[in-house]
């Protein structure tokens, strides 16, 4: 049987540590300066609560360094070329839904598959298809179609794929070779020249 708990010995489960206390003399260990060095930005109240990519009023990394071109603007997301604006959707994450199920971005977040419909859906090649679905999604690419078309299911996309404009680039005139100064004459050359004196 263990001790009697009263008040002559209560203690603590884990044991106490007391929070460190600066500035109370050469001494204690962390006296004179508080362990903040001697003068300085980082000797100040404050100093520690500077936001992520400050650099101590200089003109940042991220301002120096050039731009890609493109809308920047926060309702233009997603910003620059290398981002995308669809959510990819492999056709063998498709296994989830029965045969002859009809695949929608509604029913993607069902199955799990998807977390929200606020981005668009593209259904990519990768994997197998051994079902047929009736896909309706925003996108897909060449091989999904293949592969979902020739398993017998069909394709809807829910928004028209966007033409890119291609440039027209002008036409340049054809190049006719002539012959160097040097090199002589060749017979169909100097045929045609002699033409118009036999003609006199």
């Amino acid at each position: 049987m263990g001790t009697e708990l009263n008040l002559s010995n209560l203690r603590p489960a884990q044991p106490r540590k007391d929070r460190k206390r600066v500035g109370r003399g050469p001494g204690s260990g962390t006296g004179k300066y508080s362990g903040r060095g001697i003068k300085g930005q980082k000797a100040r109240s404050g100093s520690h609560k500077m936001r992520a990519g400050f650099e101590g009023g200089q003109m940042p990394i991220y301002m120096r360094i050039g731009k890609l071109r493109g809308s920047t603007s926060k309702d233009a997301y997603p910003i620059g070329p290398f981002r995308t604006a669809t959510q990819p959707v492999n056709v063998r994450d498709l296994d989830r839904f029965e045969d002859g199920a009809e695949v929608t971005p509604e029913s993607l977040v069902e199955k799990g598959i998807l977390k929200n419909t606020k981005i668009d859906v593209k259904v990519l090649g990768v994997g197998e298809v051994s079902k047929k679905f009736t896909v309706r999604v925003h996108a897909i690419s060449a091989s999904a179609r293949e592969k979902i078309e020739a398993a017998g299911g069909a394709v809807e996309l829910l928004r028209e794929p966007k033409v890119r404009k291609q440039r027209v680039r002008p036409a340049q005139p054809a190049q006719v070779d002539e012959p160097a100064a040097d090199e002589p004459a060749t017979d169909e050359t100097a045929t045609d020249e002699a033409a118009p004196a036999e003609e006199e």
